[in-house]
């Protein structure tokens, strides 16, 4: 059985490139799972060439299809349901890590650009906040300030990566649960799917990113903000299940900053949330009015309280290094 997709150009302008990134990451996969002695049809995607041998398919249309082999006997989950499903999940995306730190990141292309450049997302906040396009910047005159007031923080991990501090790494970018496969018999996290936005980044956006979403006691668009908060319960779950994925591949300092890399996350989400609230919801697709501005809000108190628990959180890793 295969999955047959067809790519969405909108989001991805370059669909080659974005093919020849998942060919690259695959390939690569392929030969680690090989040499580990694992099962390389089930523990990484594989891609079903077209008859002249492209990994891709292009329709008289001008549109572009792909096709993988289909993984059996295996499921993903949308929402974490216990302890053991967000450890296995850490446990695999640390684990891809881990196949892919020798890999080239330099020679993939960036399938969106500056996707996590905060300071770059900062600068783009600010013109939505000026430009006011759809009159609703008086009304959240409180959520701007929570933004600008973190300026500085917005620097923190592009900082360190322009001061060659910070290694650039194959990331995954979407590193939520349901882009994990499940094994059915023995309930492992098999293998990582949705590589659309692999491209080279930073080990701490994939890892702050799932905190963000995993992490979270409430739903992205909780309108009560007060249930919102982060678990450290399932903070340390993660934390323990992706450095033994990684299995001593990241340097110190990236471990040290893995807490930073989950506040960087919800902060930057939260800027995206709000600016595209302000430029009329184009971006986000919405179900409701105000949506944006309720994920905006959710994500600043996630902020926020994630800055209250900074030194317990700082703990936490020390006890996995």
């Amino acid at each position: 059985r295969y999955i047959l997709q067809k790519m969405n150009k909108q989001i991805f302008k370059d669909p080659v490139g974005l093919m020849e990134n998942i060919s690259g990451v695959t390939s690569w996969l392929k030969k680690k799972i090989l040499e580990n002695g694992g099962d390389a049809e089930r523990e990484t995607l594989n891609i079903v060439n077209d008859r002249a041998g492209a990994p891709y398919f292009v329709d008289k249309e001008g549109e572009y299809w792909r096709a993988y082999l289909f993984i059996e006997d295996a499921t993903c989950f949308d929402q974490v349901e216990n302890d053991e499903d967000f450890y296995q999940s850490a446990l695999a995306f640390g684990n891809f890590q881990r196949l892919l730190a020798d890999y080239p990141a330099d020679t993939l292309h960036e399938t969106i650009p500056d996707f996590h450049n905060t300071v770059k997302r900062f600068a783009n906040f600010k013109k939505a906040v000026e430009e006011d396009a759809c009159g609703r910047a008086a009304d959240v005159q409180k959520e701007i300030q929570f933004v600008l007031e973190r300026e500085q923080l917005a620097h923190t991990l592009v900082d360190l990566q322009d001061a060659g501090k910070l290694p650039l790494r194959v990331t995954h970018n979407d590193t939520k649960l349901n882009n994990i496969m499940i094994d059915n018999a023995t309930h492992k996290g098999i293998c990582v799917i949705d590589l659309d936005t692999v491209m080279p980044g930073l080990s701490l956006n994939d890892f702050g990113d799932s905190i963000r979403f995993g992490a979270s006691t409430a739903a992205e668009d909780e309108q009560d903000i007060s249930k919102v908060s982060c678990d450290l319960h399932l903070f340390e779950v993660y934390v323990k299940g992706f450095l033994e994925g990684c299995g001593g591949a990241l340097t110190d300092l990236e471990v040290e900053m893995l807490p930073m890399g989950a506040i960087l996350m919800t902060f930057e989400c939260g800027m995206r949330f709000l600016a595209d609230h302000l430029e009329g919801d184009h971006y986000f697709r919405i179900h409701r009015e105000n949506q944006n501005l309720d994920r905006a809000r959710t994500q600043f108190k996630l902020v926020w309280d994630m800055e209250q628990k900074l030194s317990e959180m700082k703990s936490i890793v020390e006890k996995y290094k």
